[in-house]
Formats: C-alpha cells, structure tokens, sequence
C-alpha cells in the first residue's frame, strides 16, 4: 500500500544516507587520521634535523670559542709547541669529548673534501664513523665508551659515530697553519637524543599513554636513543639493536625518507627516518623521530563508536517523527499515486476532490495538478514546434560563426608572421651596420700587423728561426681575426646589394658544396652518403647557396667530432595537394644533437657553442634563405643527431612581394 511504500521511501534514504555517512566519516578519519600522524612524523623529523644542525652548529661554535680564547692565542704566538698538550685538556671544558689540534703538515692525513674547505678557510662540522684506533687517536678514552653490545646477537661493536667540527688556523701571511679538530661521540650518548626529543615532543603534543623517541643510528645499529627496551614500561634502553629490514632496504641502501609505520625493537610506531651522510655524502646511518602507534589507534576506535552510538540514535528518532508526521497524508497520497499511475499508462484522469478541508495544501496541490496536466498536452505541441526552429537557427548561427572563426584566425596568423618578419628586418639591418663598421676597424690594424711581421722576417732573415714559433702564432692569430672579420662583413651584407638571383637546379650546386667540403675534410674520418633525388629548379643565388650548403654540412661534421657518417639528400618541396612548389635539402649528422635550450637561440647572432666559432655561420645562412623566401627547420635529439633541412621555393620572394602581403593583411 501507498502508505507503507512512502513510510518505506521516507526512512530508506535516510538510512543510507546515515550509513553512507558512517562509512564516509570512517573513512576520511581513517584517511585523516593517518595523513596527519605520517605529516606530523615528518614535521618532528624536520624539526629533529633542524635541532641537529643547531646542535653541531652549537658545537663548532664552543670550538670557535676555544680557538678565540686568550691563552690559546698566547700559545699560538708565543709558545706552539705546548699548544698541543693544552688544546687536548680543554674538552671537558667547552662539553666536548675531544679536541686535537693539528699543524698544517698534517693537511694529508684528512679526505680530499675536507682538504679543500680548510685550504679556504671554510669551517666544517659533519658525521663520521671512526674504527677503534681512529678513536683512539683523537681520545684514548673514546674506544671504551664507543663500544656498543649487539642485545640479540652476543658481539661487541666497536667502531663509533661522531660528531666532528673542523676550524682551520692561518697566520698573518694566510698560509695554514694549525687545524682545530673536536667534536663528540654519540655511541652511548644519551643527553643529545633526550635534547632533541625534549624540543620535537613538548608536552601535552602527543596522544594520553604514547611516547616520543628520537634515535641515532650508526648503519642499522641503534647508538643513542630513548626508545625504550619495554613499551609498556617505559624501561631502558634499545642500544645495540638494529632497524627492520624494510626501513634498512629503504633508507640506508636507496638513500630515500621512510615516512609510515615501523616495528621498532617491540611495537609499532608512526616512525620517519632519514638518511645520515657523512662529509663525502656516504651514507652512514639514520636519523629517526616516531611515537607509539596504538594510544592513537585507541583513540580513534572511540570516536568511531561514539559517533556510531550517535548517528543509531538519530536513525531512531527521525524514523519515528517520519512515521508520524506521514498517517495523514497516506489517502491523499495514494489517490494522487493512482492518478499519476493512470495517466503513465496513457489514460486521461483528473484528481478531483479529495474530501480535504478548502484550503489544505494537499487538495490545493491537487487542483494545481489538474491544471499542469491540461496545460500540459497544449504545452508539448507547442515545444516541439519550437524545438524544431531552434534547431535550424542554432545550425545556421554556428555554421556563420565558425567561418567567421576559422577567417579571423588566418588573418591573425599572418599578422604575426609580417610583424616578426618585420621585427627581425629591423633588428638584422641595425646590426649588419654595426657589424660592417666593427670588421672594417678591426681590419685596418691586423693588416698593419701582418705588413710589419711579414717585414720583420725579410729584414731578419735566418734570425727569425728563434722565433719561429712565435711568429707562426701571430700568423694563426690574424688568419683568425680576419676569418672572424670575414663572417662580420659578410653577415653585414645580408639585405644589401646581392649577386643576380638565377634559376638553378639544386643538385649541381650540391655536388659542388660536397666537392669543397671533402677537399676541406681530408684529414678527418668522416664519409659523405647523398641521395640527391630533387627535380624542380629554384630561384637562387648560386654562390650564396653554395655558402649555406657548405657551412651546414662543416657544422655536422664538427657536431660528429670530425669523424662519422653525414648524409646529404635532395628532394622536392610538394604541397598539400602533392604538387612540387620547390625543393629542399637535408644536412644529417650523427653527432652530440641540440638541446631545446639551445635549438631556439641557434639563429641568433654571435650565438655559438664551439670555442672556435663566430657564431654567425647559422645566422648568415638563415638570412640568405629566408631573403628568397625560404627556411631552415632543425630537428635535433640529444646523443643521436641533428637534422638540418633546407626549403627553397620554386620562385623567390622579394621586398616587394612582403611589402604587397602587408597591406593586403
């Protein structure tokens, strides 16, 4: 009956929802609950490294302090040789466990990155692991308190973990002269470990009946800590045991953060360990902060039934406020039911009357209902009609629209390409001029330099063979200068007067590049494989093209180490439609390849990465192609090669043709 169905369609979605909420409450918690205690783990181990850094910074300071004092200074002038003996008896008294200073002879006793910061002046503090008689020579008490007993495994560890400061010593000429060592031994240490968990785990931080726990590791053995060897007791010790395989796999082996839970000695623990390095970035050990697991655990499972009590009691509640709030609406409700059933199987019923006072809500809604559905069927009609002229115009508007889009996305297109063209003319012929003027100043002096020397040699005669050398050098230098004025003279005139541009087919003008080019390569390792398959003829200048081809295929063989395949290949230049509408060439090397870095700066002027070069071969070459209307397109990928190709359209653009485009655009 209608009455049960709504009683059941009223309490059903609150039941789900109320279980769809538990099940969400459990587990966001859940996902909360963890998320958090995994970043405040990584916040206290954080804040445990900062604490170890201002602890050996505290250290290398009261080091610092001793180096400062006044009768270590009246020994290091007056008196160096009890020096020693004295710096030794002064542990103690800055909390340190050794100091040992020594003289700068023994600069090759220490690792070569310790070597190079105390030949600056640079103080170090860092982590070490010293053997036995490492110890002993810093402190002949070290190798006793350094000595560690494996709980589970009856052995004796005796190498130690140390904190190590170094204070280099210059007289007043700046030479090195004394070098400061101290530090502290943390095997056994327990005021280090108790300092840092003291400032990460203030009280009132962590959870009633958890504890907070700060260890040093040497390896996977624990050297200092204040886990405790019985959770539930809070006793002792865990000195001398080692970490889980997992955390040692992960921490001491990759090198990587452990951020989860660990078993630590006898329980689970919200544990974080980092990896501890010493001064050449080994690693050595760990730093680890965590706290007990269950008291969190506990806590959590309590809220989790208190919220489950709860959420049942309100079930409850509004289940009964539901049932009675529905009794007088079950007989207006199941007539209205059986109408709207009606209607669904297409029969053409009104509700009517439903012997409810005149202005119940439900015999209102009723007659509103009668209403809807007269209006409803003349309503229909109406909207298909409608729908099938929005459909056309919606069709013709969008038909307009996207040509209109497509156009002005053309036009905005070639606005761009004039306006760069237009930018790069400016900035190309602002400095060839300068350029033009650089080369001519630079020639007049090396001409002077070179009539003088070629005199020196006639005037000298047999003489100059003691300076052979040297007057080679000068010759190589001004070969070198005017090869560099060569290129500035040439890049200046891109864009001015230029041989005739001809008709050429490009397969003769690239053979001829080939044959300058091998004549040039002789002496290098390199073989040259051409597939020159190109037909259409072009519109260029031959010498200028043989200048482009030339300085392409010269780049490929430098990027190959001078040795290595290059491949040279012709082909035509087809459009869309595969109609030819010029031809292209392409410079393939094997070489070093191009970084993204450096492929977009390439063209640029002066740019080069070879310490030979002027850095005006590619830009050279870009401005004699794209003056006839063409492009070089590079592809390069690093350690593989790069492909260098060359477009050249069957007829050249000129200035009149760019300044026509311009005005059309």
């Amino acid at each position: 009956m209608v009455r049960y169905r709504l009683l059941l369609l009223t309490s059903v979605p609150i039941v789900i929802t109320l279980l769809a909420l538990i099940a969400l409450t459990m587990y966001w918690t859940v996902m909360y609950t963890w998320q958090n205690a995994l970043m405040n783990v990584r916040a206290d181990l954080a804040v445990a490294h900062h604490s170890m850094e201002l602890l050996q910074k505290e250290q290398r300071m009261r080091l610092g302090s001793l180096t400062g004092s006044y009768q270590f200074q009246t020994l290091l002038r007056k008196d160096p040789s009890q020096l020693i003996d004295w710096v030794k008896r002064q542990a103690g008294e800055y909390d340190l466990d050794f100091v040992v200073i020594h003289p700068a002879s023994a600069l090759g006793e220490f690792p070569k990155a310790n070597r190079q910061l105390l030949q600056k002046g640079q103080e170090q503090t860092f982590f070490e692991r010293l053997a036995a008689h490492e110890l002993n020579y810093l402190h002949s008490d070290l190798p006793a308190r350094a000595q560690i007993p494996l709980l589970s495994e009856k052995t004796l560890v005796s190498d130690g973990l140390i904190s190590r400061s170094l204070i280099p010593i210059f007289n007043q000429t700046g030479d090195l002269q004394w070098i400061v060592d101290g530090g502290i031994l943390l095997n056994n240490s327990t005021q280090l470990v108790d300092r840092i968990r003291d400032l990460v785990y203030a009280s009132d931080t962590l959870p009633e009946g958890s504890i907070g726990t700060v260890t040093l590791f040497m390896s996977d053995i624990r050297v200092s800590t204040n886990v405790p060897l019985d959770s539930s007791q809070l006793n002792g010790r865990a000195v001398g045991t080692r970490v889980s395989d997992d955390v040692k796999a992960s921490v001491l082996k990759q090198g990587e953060m452990w951020v989860d839970r660990a078993f630590v000695y006898d329980d689970w623990y919200v544990s974080a360990y980092e990896p501890l390095k010493d001064y050449n970035g080994n690693i050595i050990g760990m730093l680890y902060t965590g706290y007990l697991e269950w008291p969190m655990i506990k806590i959590y499972l309590t809220n989790i039934v208190e919220l489950g009590a709860g959420i049942l009691i309100v079930l409850l509640i509004s289940g009964g406020v539901v049932y009675r709030g529905a009794r007088d609406l079950f007989r207006p409700i199941e007539k209205m039911h059986q109408v709207v059933s009606a209607i669904q199987l297409g029969l053409d019923r009104r509700i009517g009357s439903l012997d409810l006072t005149r202005g119940h809500e439900l015999q209102i809604l009723g007659k509103q209902f009668d209403t809807m559905l007269d209006q409803l069927h003349q309503r229909n009609e109406a909207i298909k009609q409608a729908s099938v002229q929005l459909e056309d115009k919606v069709q013709r508007r969008t038909q307009s629209l996207s040509e209109k889009t497509e156009e002005l996305e053309q036009h905005i297109k070639l606005l761009n390409q004039a306006r760069s063209k237009l930018v790069s003319n400016e900035k190309l012929a602002a400095l060839g001029e300068l350029t033009a003027g650089i080369a001519h100043e630079i020639n007049n002096p090396t001409a002077v330099i070179l009539g003088n020397v070629e005199l020196m040699q006639l005037e000298l005669g047999n003489e100059t063979e003691r300076v052979r050398e040297e007057l080679e050098a000068i010759h190589e230098q001004i070969d070198r200068i005017r090869n560099i004025t060569r290129s500035l003279l040439q890049y200046s005139r891109q864009g001015g007067v230029q041989d005739e541009v001809t008709w050429q087919h490009l397969n003769p003008i690239v053979e001829e590049s080939l044959t300058l080019v091998r004549s040039g390569t002789k002496k290098f390792d390199v073989e040259i494989h051409t597939a020159l398959n190109a037909r259409c003829s072009v519109e260029v200048n031959r010498h200028q093209m043989l200048q482009v081809l030339v300085n392409l295929q010269m780049n490929g063989i430098h990027a190959m180490d001078d040795r290595g395949v290059l491949h040279v290949c012709t082909e035509d230049w087809l459009d869309a439609s595969g109609q030819p509408i010029g031809a292209m060439v392409k410079i393939i090397d094997h070489g070093c390849g191009i970084s993204e870095e450096h492929i977009e700066r390439i063209f640029n002027p002066f740019y080069t990465t070879r310490r030979s070069g002027t850095g005006l071969g590619l830009s050279v070459s870009q401005g004699i192609v794209s003056g006839i209307g063409g492009e070089i397109i590079v592809e390069s990928e690093i350690g593989k090669g790069s492909v260098f190709t060359v477009y050249l359209p069957e007829k050249a653009n000129s200035d009149d043709k760019m300044a026509v485009d311009l005005e059309t655009i």
